[in-house]
Formats: structure tokens, sequence, C-alpha cells
């Protein structure tokens, strides 16, 4: 798989029906991390993923202890609109986790402040907004990373 997405504790079905649609679209792997904000026998996530959700590639972790002792070893970047560097300032690798927070609050600051994160976002051209949908942001940041690594 080129790329792991990873959704902390995602809050919206939709969105993480269109991020599931995404991750079989790009070949990528997606990491869902408990407690969601719905079911996953939402009629809301089944929509968005259309009957796609069975051919996705999915793991499921009870809650982000369970994830990074899964997963401690591996390379990834945080994604925050409170971040330093842009999404486009990321060496993008096969097997990179791509990790991004919850809807309402985005990730937690103390993994954006943990010793050896890296924290990425998606330049913002206005003001006016805080931050873009977390599916748009996925795409984003997914999209980028395929182009970089010429998939």
């Amino acid at each position: 798989m080129p790329l792991n997405i990873v959704l902390i504790e995602p809050e919206i079905p939709n969105n993480t029906g269109n991020i599931g649609r995404l991750a079989l679209a790009s070949g990528s792997k997606l990491h869902l991390v408990k407690p969601f904000g719905f079911e996953l026998t939402d009629n809301k996530l089944k929509r968005a993923g259309l009957d796609y959700w069975q051919h996705i590639s999915v793991s499921i972790y009870e809650n982000q202890e369970e994830f990074f002792k899964v997963h401690d070893q591996k390379e990834m970047v945080f994604f925050s609109s409170h971040g330093e560097k842009s999404h486009w300032d990321i060496s993008y690798s096969e097997d990179l986790f791509l990790i991004f927070g919850k809807e309402s609050v985005g990730l937690p600051k103390e993994l954006l402040t943990s010793e050896n994160a890296v924290v990425a976002k998606i330049p913002l051209k206005t003001s006016q907004i805080r931050s873009l949908n977390l599916a748009n942001a996925v795409a984003i940041s997914v999209y980028e990373g395929l182009r970089q690594l010429n998939n």
C-alpha cells in the first residue's frame, strides 16, 4: 500500500465514508481509531462510501494507545492547521502514515508537540476560515503523496 490514512476519533460518518472511498481509489489503507461519533453501521457512512465499503482495506483500533503501540516505529506525519510545515514540504514515502484528528478539534496537542512529531498543514489563502473539511484535507494530502510517489 502506498499510504496509510489514519483518522483519530472521527465524528462525522459522511466524512469517514468519503475517506474510505478515497482510500480504495488511491490504494491506501484506512485506520480508524475509536471512539467514533457514529456507528460503523450508520447509513450516512455507507451512503458516502457507496457499495465500496466491503472492498476497503481498513483496520480499527479501540483507542490511540492501541494504534500507537502497534505502529510506534512507523514514519508518521500529523496534519493540523497549526503545523509549521506545508504538506508540499513533506517527503512522502511508501507506507507513510498520514494522521488526522476529529472534525471539531483536530488532533490532541500532546501528539502535535511530541518530541519527534512532524506536523504539516495545508496552506489556506485566507484568514476567513480556520480549516478545510476533513475529507478534503485527506484527499489533498493523499494525492500529493501519490504525485510524489508517481503512483
